[in-house]
């Protein structure tokens, strides 16, 4: 490990409570496609002949419920997928007693799935399920992951819990996630373009020592950080938090 990261990692050692903030980029080692990269959704053709954040919305999810859960189906759940060395660094280093909060826009699950307690999903999650009429809530294994899945207790529409283009993210995770900003040492961003707001704008509201970006590529926050890598968040993670 070079000086730099073992400058990095004695800080983080001596750091009370971590909040690591992460974007697309911590799943895609686990199969699942960022959004802004040359091999991202955006970037690829839809064939539905409208834009993702179109077909992403609350009301092509209204009025058009079979379209949208065509795409949703095909591009938006990575049921099969498996954490990758990010999810499995952070949880360990939970797991072996620190304090490290998870304030994720990802949609997929995987940081619970590697073990983490203590994980905001600022974006909701594809694992969650409500019915739009009567409220119930379902997970992932409880409907059929095909066409539009009705309540069989009421038979409304099933809408996923993530939150859509024209919806407000849910204000008690927000909350919560600004608490744990508010009162941690050290912030660890990683795997983000932090061009995605309000999720990005979360930075701000840390008032503590030290701070790490982990991108690939330069974001147009760089300057905000102590510490920038440009590196794989996940091999990094690796390193630091063994």
């Amino acid at each position: 490990m070079d000086t730099k990261l073992e400058e990095i990692k004695a800080l983080i050692k001596d750091s009370k409570r971590i909040v690591f903030l992460g974007g697309a980029g911590v799943s895609t080692a686990s199969g699942i496609p960022d959004f802004r990269s040359p091999a991202g959704l955006y970037k690829i053709h839809s064939e539905y002949g409208v834009s993702y954040e179109t077909m992403l919305s609350h009301t092509y999810f209204e009025y058009h419920t079979e379209t949208f859960y065509d795409f949703y189906w095909k591009t938006m759940v990575a049921k099969n997928a498996k954490p990758n060395k990010a999810h499995i660094a952070l949880a360990n280093y939970e797991k072996a007693g620190h304090h490290i909060a998870i304030i994720t826009q990802n949609i997929d699950g995987l940081h619970q799935e590697a073990g983490s307690k203590r994980v905001y999903e600022v974006h909701g999650s594809t694992k969650r399920y409500n019915c739009v009429d009567c409220g119930r809530h379902y997970d992932i294994d409880d409907i059929p992951n095909i066409g539009i899945p009705h309540c069989p207790e009421c038979g409304g529409v099933i809408k996923p819990d993530v939150v859509l283009y024209e919806e407000p993210l849910n204000e008690d995770v927000v909350e919560s996630a600004l608490t744990e900003l508010r009162f941690a040492n050290f912030l660890i961003v990683g795997g983000t373009s932090l061009n995605v707001y309000p999720a990005a704008g979360m930075i701000d509201y840390f008032q503590g020592g030290h701070t790490l970006l982990i991108n690939k590529e330069p974001t147009p926050r760089d300057s905000f950080f102590e510490y920038v890598i440009h590196d794989d968040v996940g091999k990094v993670l690796e390193e630091l938090l063994s």
